[in-house]
């Protein structure tokens, strides 16, 4: 059933804004143009706070994270749709501020800053990004005072350097991942799909297709190994592990170029090389694929993992189809013995 939802757009109204029953306030920041995979961080925060509590949504086209070149002006505004969306997943009230609201001095003289973590990636692609975006999350934690954030994993990169933020500078919120919602093809939702054209779209599936053929590889040559391990401490064990070496050396031929499989010998190399191998495939489309960056990283720090890592890692790719540039990514677990 949907709830009525109150609209604010000053920060002086907000601060009036009283908390509803017992249940804690979630916040979800989002830049507007809402599509299914926000209605499901509301639905997921409308969950979280329970009946008791109250959920915000915050509306607002920050422009301290767009860079000279990209596309502040071109970015969807789509409020009336996105105040039905709210609703529709259990919204109470929406947060949707003016720039000057927001900055009234204009561009702020002092600002989060991301540190090393924040030049990595999309930071290294996009300079001052994710200082800009911090600043903003830091502002409007400050303006909403939630007791939970909810962030989407698809910004992979943004939510550790949220969490980090939290941590170091000791905000008193919950922050809160949601799995990527994707759409029945397989691409990650996102504002920006509806610049794709037809055939820009076919080309830019093989994004999750290559973390898909990542994820695949790394679930293969696992089970492969843990059979070989498995096998009893004598010959038959030592002819299972030889066995495993020619099936890796035969698939790794199979997916990607001699000089790929070469390139490594653990399975963060035959990740990587199994989803460089569909990305390379699309660079050779019409349109093409521009590949950006794939990289396979610790969400610690967003650096990349070695050829024995184990634990949680990210497999995070960005890259442009015709004028738009669309990220992704998936979490991949390591273990001790893969």
């Amino acid at each position: 059933m949907s709830r009525d939802l109150l609209l604010i757009d000053t920060a002086e109204k907000l601060a009036e804004l009283p908390r509803t029953g017992s249940g804690p306030r979630a916040v979800v920041m989002t830049m507007g143009a809402l599509h299914q995979g926000h209605a499901t961080l509301i639905r997921s925060a409308r969950e979280l706070a329970g009946p008791g509590g109250q959920v915000v949504v915050t509306v607002f086209v920050n422009p301290l994270q767009f860079g000279a070149n990209e596309d502040l002006d071109r970015y969807p505004r789509t409020l009336d749709a996105d105040l039905e969306l709210a609703r529709g997943a259990g919204a109470d009230a929406v947060f949707a501020p003016a720039v000057d609201e927001v900055y009234p001095g204009g561009d702020p003289q002092v600002r989060i800053t991301a540190g090393p973590m924040g030049t990595r990636l999309e930071g290294a692609t996009r300079p001052g990004h994710f200082d800009g975006m911090l600043t903003v999350v830091a502002k409007l934690l400050h303006l909403t005072r939630p007791d939970l954030a909810l962030f989407g994993q698809k910004d992979a990169q943004q939510l550790a350097l949220i969490r980090r933020m939290v941590t170091d500078l000791n905000f008193p919120v919950e922050v809160v991942g949601v799995p990527t919602v994707r759409e029945e093809d397989g691409l990650a939702l996102s504002s920006r799909n509806r610049y794709l054209s037809g055939p820009e779209r076919r080309t830019a599936l093989a994004l999750s297709r290559a973390l898909f053929a990542g994820r695949d590889r790394l679930a293969a040559q696992a089970a492969l190994r843990a059979r070989a391990e498995a096998a009893p401490a004598s010959d038959e064990r030592a002819t299972a592990l030889a066995r495993l070496g020619e099936i890796r050396a035969s698939a790794d031929a199979h997916a990607v170029s001699s000089a790929a499989a070469a390139a490594g010998t653990g399975l963060p190399d035959a990740v990587r090389a199994a989803a460089r191998h569909v990305l390379d495939e699309a660079g050779r489309h019409e349109p093409p694929l521009v590949l950006d960056y794939l990289a396979l990283v610790d969400p610690q720090d967003f650096t990349d993992v070695g050829p024995d890592f184990t634990g949680r890692a990210v497999l995070a790719v960005a890259a442009k189809v015709g004028t738009t540039r669309l990220i992704d990514n998936i979490p991949l677990e390591f273990g001790a013995h893969s």
